[in-house]
Formats: C-alpha cells, sequence, structure tokens
C-alpha cells in the first residue's frame, strides 16, 4: 500500500477504550490483534517493540492495558505507518513508528535505535499462510499482509532474537498447522516456551497458536489448555469476550 491516504474507517476495539483508523479496503485488523496483545505481558518502564504493526492495532492495544510502556511499531508500508502514528495520536498513546523491512539486517534496526539487546518484549503477527497451499488474494496489500514466504518466520524470529535484551520475551500468534515450523525456529536462542491452541469452538481443531518464548530461557516447553472463541451454543465464549473487550489477559 503506498501513494495517497486511504479511505478509512474508525474501529472500535477492547470495548471502545481503543479507536483505530482503518483503511476500508485490504488487510484490516481483527481478533488475531486483540489475541496477540492479550497474550503480551509487560511493565511500566518496558521497552515493548510490535513488528509488523500495521495500523499499529496489536501494540496500541498492549500500550492500552500497561500504561507507561515504551513502544515502538515497526512497518514497512508508508501508509499503514501514517495510520499507526494517527492512531496513538488518537489514543493518547506515546509511541514511536520506525518505517522499514524486518528482515533488514542489523544496521538497519540499529539506525532507528533498535539496537542489540534493547528490548524486553517483542510481540509478532507474520504473514503465515502458505503460498503453497493458499490462493492469494488478488489484493497486494492483502497478500502481503496475510502470504509468507519460507524464510518469514525464520527472519522475523531472528530479528527479534537480536533486538530482545536476555530474559526478554518474544510473543506471536501463528497458523495452528504450522507448529512444527514455530519451535524449528525458536529452538535458536529461546526456550520456556508456552503455546496456547485457539480453537473456533470445542469441537472443533484449532485455527492459531499463541506462543510466548524467553530469550536464552532453558525452560522447558508448556502446552496449555485450548482458548475456545465460541461455547456449546455458538455464541463467543465467557472468556474470549472477556479478552477481546480488554478485560482478561491470555494465562500462558
Amino acid at each position: 500500500m503506498t501513494g495517497a491516504r486511504p479511505e478509512v474507517r474508525e474501529d472500535a476495539f477492547l470495548g471502545g477504550r481503543l479507536r483505530l483508523y482503518q483503511p476500508l479496503s485490504g488487510h484490516r485488523a481483527g481478533h488475531d490483534a486483540m489475541l496477540l496483545a492479550a497474550v503480551t505481558p509487560g511493565k511500566r518502564g518496558d521497552r515493548i517493540v510490535d513488528f509488523g504493526a500495521g495500523v499499529g492495532a496489536a501494540g496500541l492495544a498492549v500500550a492500552t492495558r500497561l500504561a507507561g510502556i515504551d513502544l515502538t511499531l515497526v512497518e514497512r508500508d508508508e501508509v499503514l505507518a501514517d495510520l499507526a502514528r494517527r492512531n496513538a495520536v488518537l489514543n493518547g498513546i506515546a509511541a514511536r513508528v520506525r518505517t522499514f523491512d524486518i528482515t533488514a539486517g542489523a544496521e538497519a534496526f540499529a539506525g532507528v535505535g533498535l539496537g542489540p539487546d534493547s528490548a524486553d518484549g517483542v510481540l509478532m503477527n507474520p504473514p503465515f499462510n502458505d503460498s503453497e497451499r493458499h490462493r492469494p488474494s488478488p489484493d497486494e496489500n492483502r497478500r502481503a499482509a496475510h502470504v509468507a514466504e519460507p524464510a518469514t518466520l525464520d527472519r522475523w524470529v531472528h530479528a527479534s532474537r537480536r533486538v530482545l535484551r536476555s530474559g526478554g520475551v518474544l510473543c506471536l500468534i501463528w497458523r495452528s498447522d504450522g507448529l512444527a515450523e514455530v519451535l524449528a525456529a525458536l529452538g535458536r536462542g529461546f526456550g520456556g516456551i508456552a503455546i496456547r491452541p485457539v480453537h473456533p469452538d470445542a469441537d472443533k481443531p484449532a485455527i492459531r497458536i499463541l506462543v510466548r518464548a524467553v530469550k536464552g530461557s532453558r525452560a522447558p516447553l508448556r502446552l496449555c489448555p485450548g482458548l475456545m472463541l465460541a461455547d456449546e451454543t455458538g455464541l463467543p465464549s465467557k472468556e474470549s469476550c472477556k479478552i477481546l473487550s480488554g478485560g482478561q489477559v491470555i494465562s500462558l
């Protein structure tokens, strides 16, 4: 997405506590961003970096919950980065927005103040659909946001490993059938991995996994109980409603 400002709509998240300008067409933030935000830990003064921030949904949702964090939003698309800046102002959140590609080298990161061992937490929702198994969207912006190249996850995890301090936490959301890819990528430099599957309901397989990992940890992997988005009646579950409204974090 490049060029002139797109047509936008203002959407409400977290029960109306977070409002976001989003393009009318192309990729739009939704449940995945709010689930990722809810699984991201932190405290006042922590430096949190949102990779592939888009319009800032996940990172700004974290900042809405955790007052006083030092937030940086990283987005390669200049138009989306501009919306992220506008959204930070709209919500009264102090956030730096940096426009460059996550797969860039260490010098690019250092040039925008993201040097090695400088962050307490990284959250990311990389493009995760397999280009060989999913028909790509004809919309260029949706395609860039959703379709992964073979090395996408490895490159994003490598970048997070570089900027995180020892003991820093990486949180990500990924498709459930890509669990092996996630574990392989995190096998270099991360431990204390906790995974929570996300199911449409109790009768259906997981569609997403929420993952938290600690740089340099030697703690064993933990597979947590699944999160059900809907209950037995087909309505949103009480837990998912609390999470998506910002009233509850996701425990791992």
